[in-house]
């Protein structure tokens, strides 16, 4: 069999399909943290503890898609992209399945609260990031249109413009995530210090949702470059 037999007959139509996959395991993973979310900033950890169960069931699913795909992607893709450009954007989608089960994981595990001036924020914020790992999906699903046209014409435009939007989304962010911190400061000093650390590491956790969203987007940049 051809190195490119080989490669279709594993993908299917599109060697890069099991990207596709990938990413959105990732995003349902993400997706999960509205509803525990909801449910932790409600106290009902019940609820909270079906998400986060959720949430760790995809992230291992997601895992074990980019095991597979580590350990079957030939050397020589004979596609417009390097298999490093493919594996390094893989690695970045799959972190953020893995900050959210972190995320998750804190949260449940401490049974942690947040006060009521900040929780309304922090939905707000939680959803942002995850518009951001959505719009890195939404550009992760044009690879296969991109290498068929071989990285030219409308299509790179479109995909460009597609990143561009993910900048933004990931700029709204930052401003949320500056909005909240300011609104946790100006209480620090009536709530317990251990708990302050541990809501700082949670704010700086869903931020980086958005910012690893970001650098699919920039990895798949660097592929439209080459």
């Amino acid at each position: 069999m051809s190195p490119k037999s080989y490669i279709f007959s594993m993908f299917g139509s599109s060697p890069v399909r099991p990207m596709q996959q990938h990413m959105a395991k990732v995003q349902a993973c993400a997706n999960e943290l509205i509803p525990f979310f909801e449910a932790a900033l409600a106290g009902d950890w019940e609820k909270a503890a079906a998400a986060q169960k959720n949430i760790s069931e995809l992230e291992g699913a997601a895992d074990a898609l980019k095991r597979e795909l580590r350990h079957n992607l030939p050397s020589n893709l004979m596609m417009a992209m390097s298999r490093r450009d493919l594996l390094e954007t893989l690695t970045m989608q799959d972190r953020i399945a893995n900050k959210a089960k972190d995320i998750a994981g804190l949260m449940l595990g401490r049974r942690m609260s947040f006060p009521p001036e900040v929780a309304p924020l922090m939905l707000d914020f939680v959803k942002r990031c995850i518009d951001a790992s959505a719009q890195a999906q939404t550009a992760i699903n044009e690879l296969d249109e991109l290498v068929e046209t071989g990285f030219r014409g409308r299509e790179v435009q479109l995909v460009e413009s597609m990143i561009t939007r993910l900048d933004e989304i990931e700029g709204d962010t930052d401003t949320m995530q500056v909005a909240v911190r300011s609104k946790l400061f100006a209480m620090e000093k009536e709530l317990p210090p251990v708990d302050v650390m541990f809501i700082y590491r949670v704010f700086e956790w869903i931020g980086d949702l958005a910012d690893l969203a970001q650098r699919v987007g920039s990895r798949l940049e660097i592929m439209l470059a080459h």
